[in-house]
């Protein structure tokens, strides 16, 4: 019996972690820290509920949405950009590398809307010493947005790489590594946005 066609034999397309395995820890790790700052915000607010409700209504939620909307959105793109390397096809790279300065533009509008949110408390003389829950705001937003630029730069390297042809279908790690880590972004955002801005 040919050993290609046995039930025992090694599946060529065995599912595998997408990515980098460092970049993997690496984002675990950051998944870890993160978690450590959601579960110290949420126990002190739970003694400190009267003032944390009263600073988070001066927080401009349109604009929290609006970023939650453009993260979710680069998200997809860069999912496509992905499923466009991977199925290759003639200029494979450059569509690739559209779909990600796609997800780049919706990452830099979010950094603009986030330093225009950072510049009115700013303009109002809010500070991380104001109160207890702008401490954690400003340091969680201001950790999160390191986190968002250092995305944009890691996907407009791959972007640049991919244009110039240096993907394909069957080497193509380097794209999901920039998309497991600009997914680590958007699901932190995820998690933070209703933590700070709406959660009562």
């Amino acid at each position: 019996m040919n050993a290609s066609l046995s039930p025992f034999a090694p599946h060529q397309n065995t599912h595998y972690l997408p990515g980098d395995l460092a970049m993997w820890c690496f984002i675990l790790a950051e998944l870890l820290v993160f978690g450590v700052f959601f579960v110290v915000y949420a126990f002190t607010r739970a003694n400190h509920v009267e003032l944390f409700n009263a600073s988070q209504a001066e927080l401009n939620r349109a604009s929290g949405a609006i970023n939650t909307v453009l993260l979710v959105t680069s998200s997809f793109f860069v999912v496509r950009a992905v499923d466009v390397i991977r199925r290759g096809g003639l200029n494979a790279g450059a569509g690739c590398a559209r779909w990600l300065f796609a997800a780049m533009g919706c990452g830099g509008a979010f950094l603009v809307l986030k330093l225009a949110e950072f510049g009115a408390k700013a303009a109002d003389g809010i500070s991380m010493s104001t109160n207890t829950f702008y401490m954690f705001y400003l340091f969680l937003g201001f950790f999160h947005f390191m986190h968002v630029v250092l995305g944009m730069v890691i996907l407009g390297a791959v972007a640049l790489k991919a244009r110039r042809g240096g993907y394909s279908v069957e080497d193509h790690a380097g794209v999901e590594t920039g998309a497991a880590y600009w997914h680590m972004v958007d699901l932190v955002w995820i998690v933070l946005f209703p933590l700070i801005y709406v959660l009562h």
